[in-house]
Formats: C-alpha cells, sequence, structure tokens
C-alpha cells in the first residue's frame, strides 16, 4: 500500500505536470494565459493520479506505469520545444 502511495506521489507529481504542461501549450495563445487555470487544475490532477496509483495490483507496477507515462509527457515537453514548437 505504501508503495502504490509514493508511486502516487513522486511520479504523479511528474506526470500531473507533464499533463497539464502538454495541454497548457497546446491551447491558443501564450502559456502564460493559462498559468493560473494550469495550476489550479494541476492539484486536480495529481489527486486523480494519486487515487489511481491505487488500481494498480502492486507498487512495483504502479511505479512502472506512472513512472513510464511520466517520462513520456515530459519527454514530450521536451522534444515539442526541441523542435522549436514551444516557446
Amino acid at each position: 500500500m505504501w508503495a502504490r502511495a509514493f508511486a502516487g506521489i513522486v511520479p504523479g507529481f511528474l506526470l500531473s505536470a507533464g499533463l497539464v504542461g502538454l495541454f497548457s501549450f497546446a491551447l491558443p495563445g501564450p502559456w502564460q494565459g493559462t498559468l493560473v487555470a494550469g495550476i489550479i487544475a494541476f492539484f486536480v490532477v495529481w489527486m486523480a493520479v494519486m487515487g489511481a496509483s491505487f488500481q494498480f495490483a502492486n507498487g512495483k507496477r504502479a511505479w512502472a506505469w506512472l513512472s513510464g507515462l511520466a517520462v513520456a509527457t515530459l519527454g514530450a515537453l521536451w522534444l515539442l520545444q526541441w523542435l522549436g514548437v514551444l516557446e
């Protein structure tokens, strides 16, 4: 149980940041316009990810999936920035 909880906290935090970041940059206009809404949405998404982490069969799977998804979302943000799509 503790492993799943910490999986929701640590990689869940990074996953939530990546998801909100991708969504903020996908909206039209400058990303600064979505900053306050993004911060509010971040906590909602993070709580949802933390709750979903308890749906995994064990902590190892929770860590694997959430870490993999966090790397994918943050990697997508990095790739978009490297390609010059993002400011």
